[in-house]
């Protein structure tokens, strides 16, 4: 599912389950000054099971490769002359094993059968993509199929059309929800989605923005490549249900400040990247934006008896 990237503070999910996620490093009851670069501080549960990594006595689970899409659209209603952007959100259900009630983008694991040859392909080639994201180029292609069918599934928009130029113009009719289940449930690829329906993956339609790998602490861990992809013409989200019981387009100033609050719980990818697509203003300026895509990975340190999640950003924590 969407943004696995985060850190769990305690045994029942990720980081944005609880206070300690959606606010500052220092929110809490007074303790000790938290390190340099400084995240959030882990609760105890956490705290038990980082202690037996980073001890040995547990051993680290590999991550699995994942994507995950920041789908954006112009804001509804700005200021003139700023017209700033929209970010699709979906909120976790609470009986999730991972991130329950977390807010996060379109995403999950690459599922083996997205590794399937035969399907039309528009855009740069998978050697090209393994450049950008650093991966072999059949890596690459994989997290590319990753990130147009788990944006399907769980927003059913679709990137992919006709031609090499053109994108499907509606899939909100029951033949498109059909395959759109047939998706969830593995009994339909991708590439034989595709295929069945004479369409081309458009991968042109997405641009890399960022990779968090989860800590090396948690149970659950993911090597994750951000999308941006805006809306295509013509296209509308939709609630799907399933692993969400909510979704809403975003500013992402407005679900940054809505976090703080503790009104909405953001993984800590979910809001860097918020943070990081907000600053660019608008959508063509976001899609245009040369990235860095040196892997984020945070480290556990331990600060008079009290171990804190570090990560050194390339601006200010959001929250």
């Amino acid at each position: 599912m969407p943004d696995p990237a985060g850190t769990e503070p305690a045994s029942t999910g990720p980081a944005s389950t609880g206070p300690a996620s959606t606010g500052p490093a220092g929110a809490g009851p007074p303790g000790p000054a938290p390190p340099g670069h400084a995240i959030l501080r882990l609760p105890h549960a956490l705290a038990e099971q980082a202690r037996d990594v980073l001890s040995g006595r547990k051993t680290p689970v590999t991550p699995r490769d994942a994507a995950s899409v920041l789908l954006l659209r112009p804001a509804a209603a700005n200021q003139p002359g700023r017209p700033g952007l929209e970010v699709y959100l979906l909120r976790r259900v609470r009986s999730m094993a991972f991130a329950p009630g977390a807010s996060v983008f379109p995403g999950g694991s690459v599922d083996p059968r997205d590794t399937e040859e035969g399907l039309a392909w528009a855009g740069p080639d998978p050697a090209a993509w393994g450049r950008d994201l650093d991966a072999p180029a059949a890596v690459a292609r994989a997290l590319v199929c990753a990130a147009v069918r788990e944006t399907f599934e769980e927003s059913g928009v679709l990137l992919a059309g006709p031609t090499a130029s053109t994108v499907v113009a509606d899939t909100s009719g029951p033949d498109w929800e059909a395959d759109r289940q047939a998706l969830l449930d593995h009994s339909l690829s991708l590439a034989g989605f595709l295929g069945r329906r004479d369409l081309v993956l458009r991968s042109d339609l997405l641009r890399p923005w960022a990779r968090w790998i989860t800590p090396v602490v948690e149970t659950r861990r993911y090597d994750t490549r951000f999308f941006l992809a805006a809306i295509p013409a013509g296209q509308r989200t939709r609630h799907v249900g399933g692993e969400a019981d909510e979704v809403a387009w975003w500013q992402p100033d407005a679900a940054i400040q809505a976090a703080r609050q503790h009104e909405l719980r953001l993984m800590p990818p979910t809001a860097v990247c918020l943070a990081e697509v907000g600053a660019c203003g608008r959508v063509d300026a976001a899609l245009r934006a040369t990235r860095d895509l040196r892997p984020v990975l945070p480290e556990v340190v331990e600060t008079g008896g009290t171990l804190w999640l570090t990560a050194d950003l390339d601006r200010e924590y959001p929250l």
